[in-house]
């Protein structure tokens, strides 16, 4: 069995003005991730995230559990013919992520709680999603809406994202109605920024996120999302 390739994440609150200098400093240094499909080289993000009936997850958060994960499903620019079922794991200061493509009927399937017709046609992520399903009952917990521009550079596989208008659905489900209700999460002109590498960020592109004064936080949308109830 191949060894878990787990990386550092580290996650900061930012303003506008903030994110503006930062962007332009790293454009200089890194490239544009290739989801970007928008004039303002932004994309798209909707997750559907699970949680079984007593919110573990979402306590196992909350309570700062040292060792936690969660399952979610995720699409890119409302493109349904490109959905991933995601494994998030947490481990200290550190995080692993294993994912698997689905189709929409899949999709749509674990969306109504159907599992019964699942082919796991040997996807070790969707039997681990169907025991899971089978022994905690985990079912979708809250919709999570985001626009991101990404930078990525290959030493240490280093990546910076930069998260805007976060918005959750509390009580919704639908992955691919992008009409459905949402609220913002965040403060106005507020911006979640995420750096993330695999052992050590290149120094070049250290020096250009520590010119910026923030303060590392424990960030997570899923949670933000989770407790937000109305605007």
């Amino acid at each position: 069995m191949a060894k878990k390739q787990y990386r550092h994440e580290l996650k900061f609150i930012i303003n506008e003005s903030q994110a503006e200098i930062l962007k332009y400093r790293l454009s200089l240094l890194m490239e544009v991730d290739r989801n970007s499909v928008n004039d303002d080289s932004t994309y798209f993000i909707r997750s559907l995230y699970f949680d079984d009936p007593d919110d573990n997850a979402y306590y196992e958060k909350i309570d700062g559990l040292e060792k936690r994960e969660k399952y979610r499903i995720r699409i890119y620019n409302f493109d349904d013919s490109f959905i991933r079922l995601e494994r998030k794991e947490k481990n200290r200061d550190l995080t692993y992520k294993k994912q698997t493509r689905i189709t929409k009927e899949q999709c749509l399937d674990f969306m109504n709680g159907d599992f019964s017709k699942i082919d796991l046609s040997g996807d070790s992520l969707l039997s681990e999603f169907l025991i899971k399903q089978k022994l905690q009952e985990i079912r979708p917990s809250v919709i999570v809406d985001y626009k991101r521009l990404a930078y990525t550079f290959p030493v240490e596989e280093t990546r910076i994202t930069f998260d805007e208008d976060i918005r959750s659905g509390r009580f919704q489900q639908d992955l691919f109605d992008p009409n459905i209700l949402t609220f913002p999460v965040l403060e106005p002109g507020e911006v979640v920024l995420e750096v993330k590498f695999n052992e050590a960020i290149p120094s070049h592109i250290a020096h250009v996120i520590m010119s910026i004064p923030m303060i590392r936080q424990a960030v997570s949308k899923f949670a933000l999302c989770r407790e937000k109830k109305e605007v």
